[in-house]
């Protein structure tokens, strides 16, 4: 419940969410683990109306990893690098959407995955994470922590997590890696693909012609030109350094 409204936020029927905790550093109150306390207590910390309440994270999980091993490597990474330095965090695990027969009529490029029960999922296994963003003791929240905000400590998350899915890769006996680096850091000349979002890939599975689908499909068919050129200039040096021998 909304304290300062009075509103009613009943989320018990939303599906996909497997798995949700709270965490909190040492010392701080035993209501930081409450989430309708934890987070009236964080507007009622605000004086501004255009506070920021929270920062929320999103982070891609293994597909190749079980459940319980996904749950595991996410919450010794959230206590690691966020309730170490003081924030409280608030995470669900979702599971991805299933794919039927007739989405991939509609969509024979889309991407899945068959599970173990034979059903089939686009394997976006994710986490949302929301953190506070003041310090916490036994009496509350203070001050906001400005150092929190600092782009190194963000750059450091993300090749943090790419370390982290890596380890727990090998560690269950899996060759997938990830690399948190961009495709231009990695040298892939690739342009990136944008990201529909849940109303566009509704839509699209549906068959459905999206603004951001068709950018992705423009975005596809200049990469595989690309590629193409590429393979076509590498055999044509191919072919004139043989002649030249």
């Amino acid at each position: 419940q909304d304290e300062a409204t009075g509103e009613v936020h009943d989320y018990s029927r939303r599906r996909g969410v497997v798995q949700s905790e709270i965490l909190a550093p040492p010392g701080a109150p035993a209501w930081a683990t409450d989430r309708a306390q934890l987070w009236n207590a964080v507007e009622r910390a605000e004086r501004r109306d255009d506070a920021q309440l929270a920062r929320e994270i999103q982070l891609s999980l293994p597909s190749e990893l079980t459940a319980e091993q996904r749950a595991e490597l996410l919450r010794e990474f959230v206590q690691r690098e966020f309730v170490s330095l003081g924030m409280v965090a608030d995470y669900s695990i979702h599971a991805p959407e299933r794919v039927t027969f007739a989405d991939l009529e509609k969509n024979p490029d889309q991407h899945y995955i068959v599970a173990d029960d034979g059903s089939m999922h686009n394997g976006n296994w994710h986490a949302h994470i929301l953190l506070t963003l003041r310090d916490i003791g036994p009496s509350g929240f203070g001050k906001k922590n400005r150092s929190w905000n600092d782009r190194k400590l963000l750059a450091h998350w993300r090749e943090a997590w790419a370390d982290a899915q890596n380890a727990a890769l090998a560690r269950h006996g899996h060759h997938a890696r990830v690399d948190h680096r961009s495709h231009a850091e990695r040298g892939i000349e690739d342009e990136p693909q944008i990201h529909l979002g849940k109303a566009a890939t509704a839509m699209e599975r549906r068959g459905e012609r999206t603004d951001r689908g068709d950018i992705n499909r423009a975005i596809k068919a200049r990469n595989a030109a690309r590629r193409e050129s590429a393979e076509r200039i590498a055999d044509l040096e191919r072919q004139i350094s043989e002649a030249r021998a």
